[in-house]
């Protein structure tokens, strides 16, 4: 089986494809960066109320979910490079889509195809990756690549404060911006990672349970993440701080995730099992929020445990899709890559309704004892596998 450009034993890094895959997401990143809170605005100011904003929201985790397990044989038919290509022009296009859409259940359909589109360039690109990164160096690539996508979704919301909601501008500027994910990907076209098209005989559902410690490890940062970001804002508002402070603190985590990923990607090329990096990362995760609700009344103190707690937080994606590469290839590392971003998908459902409900039972406190749950559970997946003595996963 073609596991893609890196013979086996082979420790030369092929930059050209890990450029292009790395520039062709975080331009993406960029995109999604200035277009959730662009559509978001667009749609409040049109009188619409947060419950139909966020069930329109929601159609992007959805899609995500359905568009995960087309990745691989959508790429072992038409190409790697093609398919991320025709991704490309399909959520440009999209995009636009919203600009020139009178009503509102339109919007529906236009965000299921963007982020459906969005879904099969990230798993390709992080097959392209992985495909391109030698063993020794895959967890230093990786962590290069959170980075520079973690940049990119930071740029975005700048980007948008900057060129505001009005008029076609904002679509035009973030159209060209998708578009130019396209050049690099043409660039390494001859680089391109082949899939083979005979299928493994594994059904795709099965490759959530093949490496688990990687999928469950993406779940729970997707998690964490996703309903962290879309609750710290009304956590540190009913423990007294300003909507100014809080989003300080939420940029404590974001600077957290952008300096610590290629420390954290060098450590788990240094470790023969990166499952036991996982597990530190989700203990400190957990350690993090034990610690949150007695060092909350201090906003420095606050800040610190979350820089933190964000970066190392962050390694959960990060090593999890380094542990991925390193137990799989070929076809099976490209479905597996598809598998692990719908655990992501999955993790995104599932973390804001969580959290949600932690403060409604247990008030303020509740965002920080639902966080714990999902950590603890990871920890207790983690005991049960390197217990068991599970090679694989």
């Amino acid at each position: 089986m073609h596991s893609g450009p890196s013979a086996p034993g082979d420790e030369t890094i092929k930059w050209l494809s890990v450029s292009a895959a790395i520039a062709s997401i975080s331009v993406v990143g960029i995109a999604i960066g200035i277009g959730m809170p662009l559509l978001s605005v667009i749609l409040e100011g049109r009188g619409h109320s947060a419950t139909m904003i966020g069930l329109n929201t929601a159609m992007a985790g959805l899609a995500s979910i359905v568009a995960a397990p087309c990745a691989t044989p959508l790429a072992a038919r038409f190409g790697v490079v093609w398919t991320m290509l025709a991704m490309i022009v399909v959520g440009a296009v999209s995009f636009i889509g919203f600009y020139a859409a009178p009503d509102f259940w339109m919007w529906f359909p236009l965000r299921a195809a963007l982020h459906f589109s969005i879904t099969i360039v990230f798993i390709l690109s992080e097959f392209w990756i992985a495909t391109s990164a030698p063993a020794a160096k895959r967890g230093f690539i990786l962590g290069i690549y959170a980075t520079v996508l973690s940049l990119g979704f930071a740029f975005g919301p700048w980007l948008f404060s900057q060129v505001g909601s009005q008029g076609f501008l904002p679509f035009g500027i973030t159209f060209a911006i998708v578009m130019v994910a396209a050049l690099p990907v043409l660039a390494a076209l001859k680089e391109s990672p082949r899939i083979d098209t005979t299928p493994t005989g594994t059904r795709f559902v099965g490759y959530i349970w093949l490496v688990p410690m990687a999928t469950a490890a993406v779940l729970v940062f997707g998690a964490v993440e996703t309903g962290g970001f879309a609750l710290f804002p009304v956590y540190g508002t009913r423990i007294g701080y300003s909507e100014a402070d809080a989003a300080l603190l939420l940029t404590a985590v974001g600077l957290g995730n952008v300096l610590m990923q290629i420390p954290l990607g060098l450590i788990s090329d240094r470790i023969g099992d990166r499952r036991h990096l996982l597990m530190i990362c989700a203990a400190i995760g957990l350690a993090g929020m034990v610690a949150l609700p007695f060092v909350a009344h201090d906003w420095y103190l606050t800040a610190g445990v979350l820089f933190a707690w964000g970066g190392v937080v962050a390694g959960l994606y990060t090593v999890g899709l380094a542990h991925l590469g390193s137990r799989l290839s070929g076809r099976d590392l490209a479905s597996a890559n598809a598998a692990f971003v719908l655990c992501y998908g999955i993790g995104m459902l599932l973390g804001p309704q969580a959290i949600g409900i932690g403060m409604d039972l247990f008030g303020p406190n509740g965002f920080a004892y639902a966080i714990m749950i999902f950590f603890a559970g990871y920890l207790g997946l983690g005991a049960v596998r390197l217990g068991s003595g599970s090679g694989r996963g």
